[in-house]
């Protein structure tokens, strides 16, 4: 019998220490000139440091500058066009400070060459610092944007004023940083001089050909062109020097996930056994025929538990496409060599309605199937949990309280995580240590580009189902004013009396008094006016009882019309409900507009979904109705997705703490991350564990990215 614990497995190896030429990298801030307590403070938040540590000098090297400023035009005044930037040798003529006390006129500096005259503008000046920067009758580059007042030309602050002889410390080509208050640009390029300065030659971890082909500088050469270029086109995303650091980043996080993915399935699991009986009950009291990509994907996890290395694989499918069956297929062939399996849902609507569709099929082969909630009364609960840690029960079905209030399995030997394409690796390693040699199979209804299956999945193998099983209907998707509300009002009646149940989803709750939104709660009071009873509310700040009790009533089509939020994205399945109403459509991610389609089309009656918009719609939303309107196929809308969006808001990784990126841009840079995958592979298969000479510069990669998953998987030696 298994004590399901928490904890995040990592094997018993040595790490190899730290490379002693990183030390420089990983210093305290204090150690940089010019950094003291308060300005410590401040980068360690700006940066992000993890709580309780404080930012190292690395955080400053990794602050990719967001453009440059070009300030190599050098002309006469006369030259010198308005909102240019320009940098001027000039002759200082004379001062005009404002009157004592009024210090909203400015400080003028009247100066010439010999082309024209110029005025320099310096507003609050004050202690004498104008005079002293700008001597009378002597010379000074000064650069800066050109502007007008009263038909004079004139450069206000400018940025920069030097002598002549330190014309060499004037940076012609500036790169600009992102910045936060209380923290200056030249106070940022001073620090990020010194870090760049104390960058050691490290060893070259990207291999010879690659540099050669691409003509790739050295890790350290491109810091410096990268924030220090002498001229913009070094500074651009696609120059080699960024190109090579974006690499470098990637091959990181591909040589992290292979570690991960090395340590989670080698010789760790159980060559599981199989009959074939159960699968064969299954596969008769199915009222469909499985698709071609289910029977491939259930052959791919056949052969997984089959394997003496523990199973990690991630099932992607569109919406509708069968994943749930694979998942049962997969618990079936489990329950043969009499082992159970747990399936673990985001909510507890989702884990019922896993529950309400694998009952049946279980009973009908001879399953043991449970169901475990949060909300169930004491006694049940406790019969339920003998009969699992019994063994009488092959599959459980809940949410992450499966793995967290003591639950004793007899012999788990699978779990699988569905609707978590946020789950990181951190959590992937915690549940793969959950029971002996259990294997993890991980199912996402959101499609997800290969770009992100590489960069978040990649340790993990993968199936995709691409096909919709037989029966399921079209969608007809229309995109319509909410000017048109009556119009709707009057079609959907229509359709409601004809006997159609419909979905109308609002993105808020409630009022907000900032957002000129219509909510829920409003919409639920208008559409009662109309449809009286027949309608009724969901969302998501209701209790878990009072939403699943208006979910039984809706699916008992004792309801006609449910106006929900996306409470109802994912786990809804009435077979009878075929109009899905998205009001304020230009709100939400073609990934959620496409879940939220999906609840229809379920049924023999062919759907509709109707996108309601408020104008006026941005070109990014109206890029996004066109798309969702285009097409159901949720791996183009992924990918559009993606275009749109960026990769941290289309898996969620910028609100969950998933990586994201500091040094690629994934819009640019996406194609560098098949050849470190490939690259990653190959260094792993040479040398699994990265030990010994020939693996000390993957090694310094490692630790040079933070990649902490991976350090504690070196092997020494």
């Amino acid at each position: 019998m298994q004590k399901i614990t928490c904890g995040i497995f990592l094997p018993r190896r040595i790490a190899l220490p730290r490379p002693e030429a990183l030390s420089p990298l990983f210093a305290s801030l204090h150690s940089i000139k010019g950094v003291g307590d308060k300005l410590a403070v401040l980068l360690t938040r700006f940066f992000g440091a993890p709580d309780g540590q404080e930012a190292i000098a690395l955080d400053i090297l990794m602050h990719m500058p967001s453009g440059v400023v070009d300030r190599r035009r050098q002309v006469g005044i006369a030259e010198a066009y308005l909102n240019q930037i320009v940098t001027l040798k000039l002759h200082v003529d004379r001062h005009l400070p404002p009157p004592r006390g009024k210090l909203h006129i400015p400080h003028r500096v009247f100066a010439h060459d010999d082309t024209g005259d110029v005025q320099l503008v310096f507003f609050r000046a004050q202690g004498g610092w104008v005079e002293k920067a700008l001597p009378v009758g002597e010379e000074r580059f000064v650069s800066g944007k050109i502007d007008f007042f009263n038909g004079e030309k004139q450069i206000t602050h400018p940025d920069y004023i030097v002598e002549p002889e330190r014309f060499a410390t004037l940076p012609l080509v500036e790169p600009v940083y992102p910045l936060t208050q209380g923290l200056s640009s030249k106070a940022l390029a001073k620090l990020v001089r010194q870090v760049v300065d104390s960058v050691p030659e490290l060893p070259e971890w990207v291999a010879p050909a690659t540099m050669a082909e691409r003509k790739w500088p050295s890790f350290a050469d491109a810091m410096r062109v990268v924030h220090f270029p002498t001229n913009p086109a070094e500074a651009e995303l696609w120059a080699p020097a960024r190109m090579r650091l974006a690499y470098d980043e990637y091959l990181a996080g591909q040589i992290t996930l292979q570690l991960i993915r090395s340590t989670m399935v080698a010789a760790r699991g159980i060559a599981r056994q199989f009959t074939g009986e159960v699968t064969q009950r299954v596969t008769e009291a199915l009222p469909f025929s499985l698709t071609q990509g289910q029977q491939q994907a259930v052959d791919e996890i056949r052969a997984d538990l089959a394997s003496p290395d523990r199973m990690s694989r991630l099932l992607q499918g569109d919406v509708g496409a069968g994943k749930t069956v694979v998942a049962l297929m997969a618990m079936a062939a489990i329950a043969e060599g009499g082992a159970q399996s747990a399936i673990m849902a985001p909510t507890e609507i989702l884990a019922t309605q896993h529950y309400k569709t694998l009952k049946p099929l279980c009973d009908a082969v001879g399953l043991g199937c449970e169901l475990l909630t949060g909300k169930m009364g004491a006694a049940e609960r406790r019969a339920k949990l003998a009969s699992i840690a019994s063994g009488e029960t092959d599959i459980v079905v809940g949410t992450h309280a499966l793995f967290q209030s003591g639950v004793e399995f007899h012999n788990l030997g699978l779990t699988v995580v569905d609707e978590q394409h946020r789950f990181g690796v951190h959590q992937r390693l915690a549940l793969s240590d959950k029971g002996k040699h259990t294997d993890l199979l991980v199912m996402t209804a959101t499609p997800i580009p290969r770009t992100l299956v590489l960069t978040h999945f990649g340790d993990m193998a993968v199936s995709v189902l691409r096909e919709k099983p037989r029966g399921r209907q079209p969608i007809d998707t229309a995109v319509l004013s909410i000017g048109d509300y009556d119009r709707v009002i009057a079609r959907l009646r229509a359709r409601l009396d004809e006997g159609a149940q419909a979905f109308w989803v609002c993105p808020l709750v409630e009022e907000s008094e900032h957002l000129d939104v219509m909510a829920a709660e409003d919409r639920f009071a208008e559409l009662q006016k109309v449809f009286g009873d027949k309608v009724a509310l969901v969302h998501g700040r209701m209790s878990a009882a009072a939403k699943q009790a208006v979910m039984q009533r809706f699916s008992a089509n004792e309801l006609k019309l449910l106006v929900a939020t996306t409470v109802i994205e994912v786990g809804v399945d009435v077979p009878n409900a075929s109009i899905m109403i998205i009001e304020h459509a230009e709100r939400f991610g073609l990934a959620q507009l496409h879940q939220l389609r999906g609840r229809v089309g379920r049924g023999s009656v062919r759907s509709a979904c109707l996108l309601l918009y408020k104008d006026p719609l941005s070109e990014t939303a109206k890029a996004r109705l066109d798309t969702i309107k285009s097409t159901e196929d949720g791996f183009v809308i992924a990918e559009r997705d993606l275009e749109l969006r960026g990769q941290g808001d289309v898996l969620g990784t910028r609100q969950s703490g998933m990586p994201g990126y500091r040094l690629a841009v994934p819009d640019v840079h996406r194609h560098l991350l098949d050849f470190a995958h490939d690259e990653a592979k190959e260094l792993l298969a040479r040398n699994p564990g990265l030990a010994g000479p020939e693996g000390e510069a993957a090694r310094t990669l490692l630790y040079l990215f933070r990649k902490d998953l991976a350090i504690p998987l070196i092997r020494a030696g």
